[in-house]
Order: structure tokens, then C-alpha cells, then sequence
């Protein structure tokens, strides 16, 4: 395993115009594949412990198969704690995570705030980047006031001088998970962009899976660095597991295994179009695309 400093993953994403991917792990078998992928890529990894997985193993289970996935593999990766709660987070500094991401975004801002600053404090004193959320991100299908979920441009300047936050994630269209067939919210790249001016910080999107390649594209433009996907991945490997249940009676290792190799698959191709394949520490830039 060769453990990347996330800090710096996410500045040459800036400086080289493209974004580092961040994936959902959901067994062993989705950790071996987001590693792999990583591999054939040469690209850096953020292998995302998430909240999925945490209240299916708990925190430290779920660490130390990620970790154990990683260590198997020469891959540049980073561990990295998403939308982790309040006690989580300190849980996670203690596993060993490098990059951690706090989610106050439920919170009234000044509460946010507060307990994100604090958490700042706390996992700078250990050389540990945070992410935060500002805004609120609505799951596929729901239907919502757009305006009551956006990162407000003014919050997000407030938010970030007070707390120290390394990344912000920020609300501007994106949804959680897909619904087959619905069109995506296009993405309000301008107020991407006033956001990325007014903080000074490489932002962050969650829920890129089902986004146009043109939304990829034009939210990298205006300052997103770091994007998380995760239903698209885990689709891909249903897919692959429903392919060989649907053959008839076969041993389970040989489904998850097909699983596997379709969510290495999507995951390259996840890394080809945000631009980081062949980023890796001595790789040759875009010999993977």
C-alpha cells in the first residue's frame, strides 16, 4: 500500500485541472475491486468508509477491511471517514484514517460551525485533512425546493473562514443515489464557481453517479477537485452478481467475483472521465485514459 497524503491528491487535482475520485466500499470484495480499478488506472484513490457499511460492521471492522484491501495492493490510496458524526470522527482519528469528513450539515449553521471548528482543531493536531458540508443534498426521485437545499455563497464564505476546513462539499443540484430513466438535475455550475471564489478552496461534490459527462467536465472547471460516486459502482456490481445467480445454482465466490470485475470495470471508468488516470506517483500522465 502506498498511503498518498490526501492534502496533496486533492492540490494536484487543482493545479492539473481534473478530480480525484472517492468510492464507497461495501465488502471485501468492493474494497478489492476500488483498489484494483486504482491499479489498472494508475490513478489515486479515496477508499470511502461510509454510512452504509459502518452501521452494517461498525467503524473499526469496516477500517480494517479497507485497510487490509489496501495493504494488498500498490495502489496510492487514502482511507477516508465520509459523512462521519460527531463521536465517529474521533473514533476514526483514533483507527488511523487519514482524511476524515464531519457532516454538521443537519445542524443550524452556527451549531455547524462550532462542532466543525472543533473537529478541525482536533484532526489538524494530527496532520488530518477535514471535509465538511454545507447545504443539503436531497436522495434521486424526491421532490424538492431546489432553493432550500443550494450552498448559499455568503454561508459558505462564513463557513469556511470560521472552521479551517480544508474542502468543502456543497449542494448545487447533486442527489443521492439514481432513479432509472429521470433525467439528472442539471448542476448550478456559476454558483459552484461564486462558491469556489469566495472560499478559496478545492470544493467537493457528492452523489456524482448518473451526472452528464458535461456536468463532470464543467463542475471541474469551476473548482470541484475531489468527486464521490457510489450508486453507480454498487449498481455494476448487482449487475454482475444477478448475471450469474441468473444462470441457476452457482457457488456464491463465482458471483461475487463477476461482481467484482464489473465494478473494477465502472471504477476505471469513473477515473478515465474525472481526469485521474495516470496520476499515480510514477505513472505517465494519461497512460491509463
Amino acid at each position: 500500500m502506498h498511503q498518498a497524503d490526501p492534502r496533496k491528491l486533492v492540490q494536484d487535482a487543482q493545479a492539473g485541472g481534473y478530480a480525484v475520485g472517492a468510492f464507497n466500499m461495501h465488502s471485501d470484495e468492493t474494497a478489492q475491486a476500488l483498489v484494483r480499478a486504482a491499479e489498472i488506472a494508475q490513478a489515486p484513490v479515496f477508499l470511502q468508509v461510509g454510512r452504509a457499511i459502518v452501521p452494517h460492521m461498525g467503524l473499526k471492522a469496516a477500517y480494517e477491511l479497507t485497510r487490509r484491501a489496501a495493504e494488498e495492493s500498490d495502489a496510492e490510496v487514502v482511507i477516508h471517514l465520509d459523512h462521519g458524526p460527531w463521536e465517529e470522527v474521533f473514533e476514526a482519528i483514533k483507527l488511523g484514517f487519514t482524511s476524515i469528513m464531519y457532516d454538521g450539515a443537519h445542524l443550524p449553521l452556527d451549531e455547524n460551525i462550532r462542532t466543525t471548528r472543533q473537529v478541525v482543531q482536533v484532526a489538524h493536531s494530527f496532520g488530518i485533512p477535514v471535509e465538511a458540508e454545507l447545504g443539503t443534498i436531497p436522495d434521486a426521485g424526491e421532490e424538492v425546493d431546489w432553493s432550500a437545499y443550494y450552498t448559499k455563497v455568503d454561508e459558505a464564505q462564513r463557513f469556511v473562514e470560521e472552521t479551517g476546513v480544508d474542502w468543502l462539499a456543497v449542494s448545487a443540484g447533486i442527489v443521492h443515489g439514481v432513479v432509472p430513466d429521470l433525467p439528472p438535475q442539471p448542476l448550478d455550475l456559476q454558483r459552484v464557481e461564486e462558491i469556489r471564489e469566495a472560499t478559496g478552496l478545492p470544493l467537493v461534490l457528492h452523489g456524482m453517479s448518473g451526472v452528464a459527462p458535461d456536468d463532470v467536465q464543467g463542475a471541474i472547471k469551476a473548482g470541484v477537485h475531489k468527486f464521490n460516486a457510489d450508486t453507480d459502482l454498487r449498481h455494476a456490481f448487482r449487475a454482475g452478481v444477478e448475471a450469474v445467480w441468473s444462470q441457476g445454482d452457482r457457488q456464491l465466490e463465482d458471483a461475487l467475483a463477476e461482481g467484482r470485475a464489473r465494478m473494477i470495470d465502472a471504477t476505471v471508468a469513473k477515473m478515465r472521465e474525472y481526469g485521474v488516470a495516470g496520476r499515480a506517483t510514477g505513472s505517465v500522465a494519461g497512460s491509463a485514459r
